[in-house]
């Protein structure tokens, strides 16, 4: 295993169980009620739970005891294409592996389900609802040494995929960079949905370059241009745009989002979406 992929998931355990410990993942936690017991009726019960068909065949009034279950079914998609592969050190992939490994081992932690499901251009990966550990870390893997450069995704596609593959009302979180417009509201009439952005800090404050060549990772054309102030504040200008109707979707669909950036501390976000 990569040593800087292992250093990434050594750190993200140990915040889990030292700092996520006693923060519950979803507003709605499991669902359903499991059969616990059958017991006779007794003085002070509420004959709301009396069961008449069993009462009826025993001569006698019965109650069927339920409890609760609480083991919840939490999926963390991700959405990957070459629009991660931005800055120094492809900084906005690996910042993205990290939050997709602290969730994972905090759903662990927690004794609920885990699903990964990992969105390219050319594979669909998927691991199978578990509570091991080896398929979190195998999926964080993934997503570490996925090659993205070239790659287009439709999220479109994706989230409607998404959508068919979860049979069971779930928390799910959708990490990606959310550059690209999209549609999250039928995800959220069945499920209880987390929208997490992955930003680079040059994207929110880009630096005056000048002169420069600029790379498309999609397509890896390349274009001569003058990144100045005003190309600058033309760019603020439609990434705020863009942001805004973002946001304003996510609160229309009552979908909990927040934005971490490759320089910002993961677990410090996650807690304060948590919380």
């Amino acid at each position: 295993m990569n040593p800087a992929l292992k250093a990434l998931q050594i750190k993200a355990r140990h915040q889990v169980y030292t700092q996520l410990s006693g923060n519950t993942l979803s507003k709605h936690h499991g669902e359903g009620q499991d059969f616990s017991e059958l017991r006779e009726y007794q003085i002070g019960d509420d004959i709301r739970k009396i069961n008449w068909v069993i009462s009826a065949k025993l001569g006698r009034p019965y109650i069927k005891e339920l409890h609760a279950n609480h083991e919840l079914s939490v999926v963390v998609s991700v959405l990957m294409d070459a629009s991660l592969y931005f800055g120094t050190g492809n900084t906005k992939q690996k910042k993205l592996t990290e939050v997709a490994t602290l969730l994972g081992y905090a759903i662990q932690q927690q004794s609920d389900l885990f699903t990964g499901i990992c969105y390219t251009q050319t594979q669909t990966y998927t691991t199978p609802p578990t509570k091991q550990l080896y398929h979190i870390e195998q999926f964080s893997q993934t997503l570490y040494d996925m090659k993205l450069l070239g790659t287009s995704l439709s999220t479109s596609a994706s989230i409607e995929d998404l959508f068919k593959r979860i049979h069971k009302p779930s928390l799910v979180f959708v990490i990606g960079d959310f550059l690209e417009t999209i549609d999250l509201s039928l995800l959220a009439q069945r499920h209880d949905v987390v929208a997490i952005l992955i930003r680079d800090k040059e994207e929110d404050f880009p630096p005056t370059l000048g002169e420069v060549s600029l790379s498309n990772p999609h397509n890896k054309n390349k274009m001569e241009t003058y990144f100045g102030k005003r190309s600058i504040n033309k760019y603020l200008s439609k990434r705020k745009a863009h942001d805004e109707k973002l946001i304003e979707h996510f609160s229309k669909h009552d979908i909990r989002y927040v934005k971490i950036s490759t320089d910002d501390e993961v677990i410090t976000k996650l807690i304060s979406l948590f919380a």
